[in-house]
Parts: C-alpha cells; sequence; structure tokens
C-alpha cells in the first residue's frame, strides 16, 4: 500500500487529532492522507509549527533560472487571475515541482502580512517543510485540492483557505503548482475553476514556449470550441511528427500519457498529412475544418498554424516538396512566409496612442500580449481619454489586423435600436426595417474586433442577449430562426466602474466576469507625462508644418486639468490651428475662457484658513501648484491625501468617492499639494 493510502486505524487517528480543532469538521480524504504524511512520515507535530524554510537571493534566482519558462508563461495568467479574483486580501502564487515559491501575485498589505508567515518567494512549502497545505498537498497528491483553514496542519494557517492545481509541461510531468491563498473561507468553490482555467493557458503557453519551431494543431470536435481552453493541441514537427501535446489533446483522442502519442505520425491520429491539414487551414482562412480520426469515424474541427519561430527551424528542403507526391505537402512546402509582427506593436507608429508616457506603454504591451488569444479586453478611463483609439490600435496590432475593426457606442444608441443594431435584422422584421434586412454590428465585425464603448449603459436586458452570444458565438438576427456562427475579439470600454455597476444591481455580474479577462486603465490626460510630445503629434495631424507654440500657449496647454481630456484638446487645437495664419501658436487663438482660467489658477492666493476636503471648496480652483514649500496646513492635508490614497491603494475614483467630491476636484487638491500620479 502506497503512502498516500493510509491504513483505517491511521485515519481515525488523525480524524480524531483533527477534530480538536475549533467547530469541528469533516476533512476530505486527500486532507486524511497528507496528516497521516505528516504526522507518520515527517514526524511533525501540529502544535509545534516552524516557519518553512527560504531560500537565499542567489538560490531562488538559479531556481528561477531553471523554471525561465515556467514563470514567463504564468505571470500574465496570474496577474489576470488575480484581477478577477478581485481580493485584496489573497496571493496567486506559483511554485516549483519542489514546492519553493517562484512567484506571488498579491496586494502590498497582504502580502507583508503574511512574509512573517513564510508565503514570500523562495519559501518551501512542500508537506516535509510546511504541512498540510494547498501548494504542498497538491504536489503530493498530483491532483487539484483546497484547503480550508483548519485543514491546515500548523495552527498557524488556519485563518488562510488554499485553492491549488498542478501546472503539467509538455512531457505531462508536474512542473509546479498554481495557487490561491486567502482570508476568505469560502474562495476555494470559486476560485478553483477560476484557477483551473489559468492552469490551462499556463500549460497551453508553455507547450508553445517550449517548441517554438513546430507547427500547432488545435482541434475539438465541435468547431466553436477551437481556439478556446476546451480544445486539443498538438505541437508537431516540419516531418509531420507528434512533437508534444496538452491534456485536453490526450482525453479527446483516448491517451493517457504523451508517451502513447508523440513521436507519432500525424497521420496515425488523423486522416490527412501536415502538409494538408495547413494548406485546408489556410484556405478556410483559418476557420475549423472538419478531418477524422485514422481508422475510425470519429469527426474533429482542426485550424493548423505556423511556427511562432521560424527563424529557429529551416525552411523545408525543396527536394522534400519534390519528391512527395502530395499536392498539399507541396503547397506546404512553396507557402510564402509570413510577416512577422514585431514584438513591440506600439512602436511600429501604425497606431499611436502614446508618446513617452510609460504606464500607457505598459497598458499598451499587455493588451497587445493577451489580443490573440481570444480574452476579452476591458479598458477603462475617463470620457475622452482616447479609449476607442487605444482599441483601435490594439486591433492593429493583433492578428485580426485586416479584419473589419467595428466600434458600438452604447451610450448614444437609443435603447429600442440597440438590439437591431448589434443583431441585425431579416427583411421585414419590424416596421421601418430596410427591405432587404440588414447585418448587425455582430456579423459585421466577424473575422476582426468588436469594440463596445460605454458598455456600461447598456441595458439589462440586452446584457443577456450579449452575453449568449459571446458564450455561443452565434447571432440570431431579430424576425429570423436562423442561428449564424461569428467570431471576433472583444474589447469593451467604460468610464464607470462596472464593479460598482455590479454590486448597485446595474449590471450582470456574469456578463462583467466575461468583459473582464483583463482590465487596461488608461490615465487622463493630465496625468500623463507625455503631453507635450502628444501636443505636438494633434497639431501635425492638422496642418503640416506644425506651428510653433509660444511659451505663453506651451504652458497653458500643459497646465490646464483638461476635463473632456484628449477629445477637448483636439478641438481647441483644431481651432487655433484654423485661426492661426502664420507659423506660431499665440493666447490669441486660443479661446478666451482658457487663457482666463489658467491666469486665475496661476495668481499668487492668500492662505488664510485650513482647507477642508470638500467638493464646494473654490480655492481648490485657484491654488498654485508650484514646487513651493508647503505651510503647515497645506502639509497636513497632504499627508491626509496621502494616507487615503494609500488606503485605497491609489484608486483616485474610491478616494475621491470616499471624500464626496469629483475626481477633477481631487486632482486639483493633489497637484496643490505636490502629490504626483
Amino acid at each position: 500500500m502506497s503512502s498516500c493510502q493510509p491504513l483505517a486505524g491511521q485515519a481515525s487517528q488523525v480524524e480524531a487529532i483533527m477534530r480538536t480543532r475549533p467547530g469541528g469538521f469533516a476533512p476530505s480524504a486527500p486532507v486524511v492522507r497528507s496528516w497521516t504524511r505528516c504526522i507518520e512520515n515527517y514526524g511533525l507535530d501540529p502544535d509545534v509549527c516552524l516557519p518553512p524554510p527560504v531560500m537565499t537571493s542567489a538560490e531562488l534566482a538559479l531556481r528561477r533560472e531553471q523554471n525561465a519558462s515556467l514563470v514567463d508563461c504564468a505571470k500574465l495568467e496570474m496577474a489576470t487571475l488575480y484581477q478577477q479574483l478581485g481580493d485584496s486580501e489573497l496571493a496567486v502564487v506559483l511554485t516549483d515541482s519542489d514546492g519553493v515559491i517562484l512567484h506571488l501575485a498579491s496586494s502590498p498589505e497582504f502580502a507583508g502580512e503574511v512574509e512573517d508567515w513564510g508565503l514570500c518567494a523562495g519559501a518551501i512549502w512542500n508537506e516535509r517543510e510546511a504541512g498540510t497545505n494547498g501548494m504542498g498537498t497538491c504536489l503530493a497528491e498530483g491532483e487539484a485540492i483546497a484547503v480550508r483553514q483548519h485543514e491546515h496542519f500548523y495552527q498557524r494557517y488556519t485563518s488562510l483557505t488554499c485553492a491549488a492545481v498542478p501546472v503539467f509541461d509538455e512531457g505531462g510531468s508536474i512542473a509546479g503548482v498554481l495557487d490561491v491563498t486567502s482570508r476568505s473561507p469560502l474562495l476555494q468553490q470559486h476560485s478553483l475553476v477560476l484557477v483551473g482555467m489559468s492552469r490551462q493557458m499556463i500549460e497551453n503557453r508553455l507547450l508553445d514556449a517550449r517548441h517554438t519551431h513546430a507547427f500547432r494543431i488545435q482541434f475539438h470536435s465541435r468547431p466553436e470550441f477551437v481556439g478556446t481552453l476546451h480544445a486539443g493541441k498538438l505541437t508537431v514537427d516540419d516531418d509531420g511528427t507528434i512533437l508534444g501535446a496538452n491534456r485536453s489533446a490526450l482525453a479527446q483522442l483516448g491517451f493517457v500519457t504523451l508517451d502513447e502519442i508523440a513521436g507519432k505520425p500525424v497521420t496515425e491520429i488523423f486522416n490527412a498529412s501536415l502538409g494538408e491539414i495547413v494548406a485546408r487551414s489556410t484556405r478556410s482562412s483559418f476557420y475549423p475544418v472538419a478531418i477524422y480520426r485514422t481508422h475510425a469515424s470519429s469527426r474533429f474541427f482542426v485550424v493548423a498554424q505556423e511556427p511562432r519561430d521560424r527563424a529557429a527551424r529551416e525552411t523545408i528542403a525543396p527536394a522534400r516538396a519534390e519528391a512527395s507526391n502530395d499536392d498539399a505537402s507541396s503547397a506546404l512546402a512553396r507557402r510564402p512566409a509570413r510577416a512577422t509582427r514585431s514584438t513591440s506593436p506600439l512602436r511600429q507608429g501604425t497606431a499611436r496612442v502614446e508618446f513617452g508616457d510609460a504606464q500607457i506603454a505598459s497598458q499598451f504591451d499587455l493588451g497587445a500580449r493577451v489580443i490573440d488569444r481570444g480574452i476579452a479586453v476591458l479598458v477603462h478611463g475617463e470620457t475622452g481619454s482616447g479609449k476607442e483609439v487605444f482599441a483601435n490600435a490594439l486591433h492593429a496590432a493583433s492578428e485580426r489586423s485586416n479584419g473589419p475593426f467595428v466600434a458600438v457606442n452604447c451610450a448614444s444608441l437609443p435603447e429600442h435600436l440597440i438590439e437591431s443594431e448589434l443583431f441585425g435584422y431579416r427583411a421585414g422584421a419590424f416596421t421601418g426595417a430596410q427591405r432587404e434586412g440588414r447585418r448587425g454590428k455582430i456579423l459585421q465585425a466577424d473575422g476582426g474586433t468588436l469594440f463596445l464603448d460605454e458598455i456600461g449603459d447598456m441595458p439589462l436586458a440586452l446584457q443577456a442577449r450579449l452575453l449568449r452570444v459571446l458564450e455561443e458565438r452565434e447571432v440570431t438576427p431579430l424576425g429570423s430562426e436562423a442561428v449564424v456562427k461569428v467570431d471576433f475579439q472583444l474589447v469593451s470600454a467604460s468610464h464607470r466602474d462596472l464593479n460598482e455597476l455590479v454590486e448597485s444591481g446595474q449590471f450582470r455580474e456574469d456578463l462583467y466576469y466575461r468583459l473582464n479577462g483583463v482590465m487596461l486603465e488608461l490615465p487622463p490626460l493630465r496625468a500623463r507625462k507625455d503631453k507635450l510630445a502628444l501636443i505636438r503629434h494633434l497639431l501635425e495631424k492638422e496642418r503640416a508644418p506644425a506651428p510653433r507654440l509660444s511659451a505663453d500657449v506651451r504652458q497653458i496647454l500643459l497646465d490646464s486639468d483638461w476635463p473632456g481630456n484628449i477629445r477637448q484638446l483636439r478641438n481647441v487645437l483644431r481651432t487655433a490651428t484654423a485661426l492661426c495664419d502664420g507659423d506660431e501658436l499665440t493666447t490669441a487663438h486660443l479661446p478666451a475662457w482658457l487663457v482666463q482660467r489658467e491666469k486665475n489658477l496661476n495668481r499668487p492666493q492668500a492662505v488664510s484658513a485650513p482647507t477642508a476636503l470638500s467638493d464646494t471648496d473654490d480655492s481648490a480652483d485657484t491654488e498654485e501648484a508650484s514646487n513651493a514649500p508647503l505651510n503647515a496646513i497645506l502639509q497636513a492635508e497632504r499627508e491626509a491625501l496621502l494616507a487615503l490614497l494609500d488606503k485605497h491603494r491609489w484608486n483616485v475614483s474610491q478616494v475621491a468617492l470616499a471624500l464626496g467630491i469629483t475626481r477633477n476636484t481631487l486632482y486639483r487638491k493633489m497637484r496643490r499639494v505636490h502629490i504626483k500620479t
């Protein structure tokens, strides 16, 4: 009998000890086995807890280097998972196969609190060192597990709940563990599903990362699941030999381990060669094509793609192509090289969205990394901050750039027309309908990107239909019973806090989670570090060569709060350029209200009384934002604002809500007391 199967007597002893914990509980079989290992195999005492050992910086650096591909593939998914869970008192943790923590995603506050317990990078959390816990027990059991509060072996960790899943490498071995550790006792039932999905994405990325030279074949028995987490995935060498497979592929094909399929020609799996599959995928514009299992009637839908790293392999020799009598194989050998996308599409200049602002650059790079993986992108930013331009730039940087970019402003359409605009309608569906019917925006976006702006203003009734479209990827036009398949990348945007709308019942929670694959935050114009370069870019778009800025105009444009953001700035510059007959913009070309407002803001003001944190404080509009030393009153206000910002993790919207003021007023107050965003 293995150590994972305790004797009945041992199990009863362990359960007796566990029942001494407050509240009493019925432990799961894996937890009982874990406690048995801790007592019988490792000689641990639940009442004597030592913190797990922590590696030195040099040792941790070596571990990370040894697991570099795992860490690289996991970081983005961990950040996305942390955002999806939306709890500041949890940590998303990645360990290696020995239980050494390689990377964490957490709030600074929670990370600081649990660091004393040993939950930090470099700590060893296998069962021998840390007793029963999510990471260590997951490694020991080799399967997903939830360890709740008092199920932890050591009393010290009984305030925590863990949900952990093993991450398998391309060879089918456990490469590490993905874990969520939280103070919530109910977290594991919600998080195990999300953690499992994140694990699948990490495994798929790991398969690609370690087989960059290989062709990739995705397949499923249902075409709508190709390209999703449910799809089977094979990596195949140039000669058609199977190199790797994900667990979905093994399950669908009836295999248990990779050894049963690795090294076999793809023709033993499907009734077509690699060349045929690639050629058919190309002809279908990479929509799934039907194929059958070799010597069986099982039908699958497949898409084959070229290697990610074409430079890492030699082009298929012409002799091999000539030796083949298979037309499709010849087509594979003669196929034209696909243009290689830059790893930094933001810098290519095809769709400029930043000109030196680090925050926008990082947000764009994050979006560009997920846009081709079918992950929904949610862009949050103030009205006029450039959300549609940003979304269009993401589309231009994606593999769907040759497809349409269809934008829909959900706030500007009458409620009774939104449904027909999105889903379309057949001829004669309603009074006033076009005689030939109309394709909706979703169908127009097929093969490209659908951008839903101001998604927070979509009516609740329509949200349910949109959710169904996103889940099933099919549309039924109004007045029709025909179902039309559709394929698009979704980018949505809002200036409102969707999480607050969910809490108030104005927005569906399930749709919010479906839209929020990854959230990108656009800073308002007043907080951008590249304002001058942006101004010059907008001027160049209006006139070439662009007029120069006088010193006064330059200062006014840089100092303005721009409550309307880029949209307001563009309109001001457009008018000023039209009025300017020479080659220099002066204050005479700017709106009088803007010039006068900046004069008032820069007029020195006497401080005669403490400044209250209220939205009715007129002095907030007239204080000078300079680098002069603060008096005692303003210094006190600065410290109060910093404390609030730290409490709300520098979420300006939440701080403004807590103070009962607008964000614009809060930004002015921050500028006055020398707080930079």
